[in-house]
Formats: structure tokens, C-alpha cells, sequence
């Protein structure tokens, strides 16, 4: 019986690691793609415009 007390805690885990992958996994992509697409593409461009020097003759060329 020791060796069910033993196992208990790592079936747990795996059962709940199972669960977490299955969960991330149905999550990708759906309906609500287009717009976590467009939230990730804004915040990198928001994150480009920061790290680009300013000057004051305007923009430059890339």
C-alpha cells in the first residue's frame, strides 16, 4: 500500500501537466486570433519606436 502513496503525488502531477498542455493547445488560434495577433504586432512596434533615436531634424531614412 506504501507503494500507491508513493505514486499518488507524480500521477497528480502528470495528470495536471496533461491537462495544462491540452488546455495551452486548444487555446492557439480560434476566433480570437486576428486580435491577440494584432495586440502582439502593436506592442512590438510600440517597443521598435522606444528604441529608436529621435532626431530633431525628424525621421530618419531607414
Amino acid at each position: 500500500m506504501e507503494y500507491v502513496a508513493a505514486l499518488l503525488p507524480s500521477t497528480v502531477m502528470a495528470v495536471a501537466f496533461i491537462a495544462l498542455i491540452v488546455t495551452i493547445v486548444k487555446s492557439q488560434g480560434g476566433a480570437n486570433k486576428a486580435k491577440e495577433d494584432a495586440a502582439v504586432d502593436a506592442a512590438l512596434e510600440r517597443a521598435e519606436a522606444a528604441r529608436r533615436p529621435v532626431s530633431p531634424e525628424g525621421p530618419t531614412p531607414s
